[in-house]
């Protein structure tokens, strides 16, 4: 590590804009400020007409990961690599391994692996698929001991990975006690599995299937469920990849009510859509399939763009899982086998910036935000990291806001031979990238070391997430001060664990009606013919034959 001056840019923060140099010694941002004066052996970098801004923070990575039976193309190394050729300094991937495995081995796996080949700096979400004593006891462990405040659980992959409303809860109330943020995948994944099998009866085996498999309405329900659940524990809940419209505003009709919920787009949801899987080449629309679904309403990126700039959602990721077509090939017969995944660790930061500056949707602040030091302040890692500062780790990038980029699989830096951005330019894009002091981005060049990424432990009870828990937990309702009933009390008789007389409201043959027949062996009209339990009065045996002695109305006896 040496030193590092960046003269003559714009540094952007969340909070604000200003002309300033950064100078970095040992890792470390020392100084910002007008006209710093360069030590002998310093790095001078130009930033004129540019801007400096914190290294983003990608929050939801799947590197080296074991997936529908095959390992994903980009490990921690190419992963990281692509990471900071595109101006992220730090991922956030999540620990999914088999469920078998105890979360604290599953730990320790990824940690050794991420050790030995990461080139930026990481952290760790782990993921819980049911909750016993032993889950408990792991959790406790991981928040305590290993660095880890976040917990994702998957409504989805029933038989796989899916866990129950019941265990559910217990882990949101879990993470609660913990100072824990309960993360969730969320679509219905029961419905989903009767919904493959529709379309699978159907004929349709193609990409296709996918999304007509999970439709939209998946996504938003169960988002309100878990909006739900987190509202009555007043637990905090973190809704990864938001990919819909009625997601997206499940999320923010949960914040108008007063939850505590985080809602995450991806880059892929907000640059490209779902019409895709409509394709001809069975190729392009299976390089499309991940889940939820990139959406087919050609209007869902804008509005997912909107919402990201006006607060509603809160900060972005790219759920990058990337595999090759001959990967992709395994579901070439069965929608449902196709791995799911797309890239986006790379892409990004220019396809925000186009999509919501240079859209005119958001300020460079905002940008800021929603790529860095809102995660940094989610993860309780600010102004460590997403922040342009005294004392904050050297992660910086500079941003040319004019510069354009056609994106390609064929130039990309991702382990991966397709790239769903294929062939679209951006305007904005990193022209120098800073990891922990080092320059490992310039003029189009990477220059990075295998190992030199470190973990960040990410502590419990950010201030960001929890100061709103903890005060409504003293906020209790008002009990109504009464004067006691003194009145009677019916007895009920109980005889063989059954209340005596309740059979009253049903004749012996299970009728719904409880008035006994008329003398001419109709039912009496002032009956229900229907019962909340199911029966009707059809359902009762239908009698050959009635000997009528009066017609209806009843007998004359006189003349009128």
């Amino acid at each position: 590590m040496g030193r590092v001056l960046i003269q003559g840019g714009t540094v952007v923060n969340h909070d604000r804009a200003f002309k300033a140099d950064v100078f970095i010694e040992d890792g470390i941002i020392k100084d910002v400020g007008e006209n710093l004066v360069a030590i002998e052996g310093t790095k001078l970098i130009d930033a004129s007409g540019k801007l400096v801004i914190p290294g983003g923070i990608d929050t939801h990575t799947h590197l080296d990961l074991l997936f529908m039976g095959t390992r994903t193309g980009d490990d921690f190394y190419t992963g990281t690599r692509a990471a900071l050729a595109g101006g992220t300094t730090m991922i956030m991937n999540f620990i999914l391994e088999n469920k078998q495995i105890p979360l604290l081995e599953q730990y320790d796996m990824n940690k050794t692996r991420a050790e030995k080949n990461a080139c930026c700096d990481f952290a760790f979400h782990a993921c819980v698929y049911n909750f016993n004593e032993q889950v408990e006891k792991d959790m406790e462990v991981l928040t305590k001991e290993k660095g880890i405040n976040s917990f994702k659980m998957f409504m989805a992959y029933k038989d796989a990975f899916m866990i129950s409303d019941a265990d559910m809860i217990k882990v949101f109330k879990k993470c609660k006690e913990l100072g824990a943020i309960p993360m969730v995948h969320a679509e219905n994944g029961d419905v989903i599995d009767e919904c493959q099998q529709k379309i699978k009866n159907l004929g349709i085996t193609g990409p296709e299937g996918h999304l007509l498999s999970r439709p939209e309405s998946l996504e938003a329900e169960a988002t309100n469920r878990a909006i739900t659940i987190a509202h009555e524990v007043n637990s905090p809940v973190y809704i990864v990849h938001v990919m819909s419209k009625s997601a997206a505003n499940a999320v923010s009709e949960g914040k108008r009510k007063g939850t505590v919920v985080i809602g995450e787009p991806i880059a892929a949801g907000l640059a490209t859509d779902g019409t895709h899987y409509y394709n001809k080449c069975w190729r392009h629309s299976a390089g499309h399939v991940m889940s939820p679904p990139l959406r087919d309403d050609i209007s869902t990126p804008g509005y997912l763009m909107d919402l990201l700039a006006s607060g509603d959602l809160e900060l972005t990721g790219t759920d990058h899982c990337v595999f090759n077509t001959n990967q992709k090939a395994l579901g070439k017969d069965d929608f449902s086998k196709i791995p799911n995944g797309v890239n986006g660790v790379e892409d990004r930061m220019t396809v925000i910036w186009d999509r919501g500056v240079k859209a005119g949707k958001m300020d460079p602040c905002r940008f800021v935000a929603v790529t860095s030091t809102n995660a940094a302040k989610v993860f309780n890692i600010y102004p460590q990291k997403g922040y342009i500062g005294k004392g904050s780790d050297a992660d910086v990038v500079v941003w040319d806001p004019e510069q354009s980029k056609t994106i390609s699989a064929k130039t990309h830096h991702q382990a991966v031979d397709f790239n769903i951005f294929e062939g679209m330019t951006f305007n904005g894009s990193a022209v120098t990238v800073i990891s922990k002091g080092n320059v490992v981005f310039e003029n189009g060049t990477l220059n990075v070391e295998r190992g030199t990424g470190k973990f960040v432990p990410t502590p419990c009870f950010p201030d960001y997430v929890y100061n709103r828990i903890k005060i409504r937990d003293n906020i209790k309702p008002v009990k109504v001060d009464r004067e006691p009933y003194t009145g009677p009390v019916v007895e009920i008789k109980v005889e063989n664990g059954t209340p005596k007389g309740t059979d009253n409201h049903n004749n012996q043959n299970g009728s719904t009606h409880q008035r006994p027949l008329t003398k001419s062996g109709l039912r009496n009209l002032q009956d229900s013919s229907i019962s909340f339990g199911g029966d009707q009065w059809d359902d009762q045996p239908i009698r050959s034959s009635t000997r009528v002695k009066n017609p209806p109305g009843g007998k004359s006896t006189g003349i009128y």
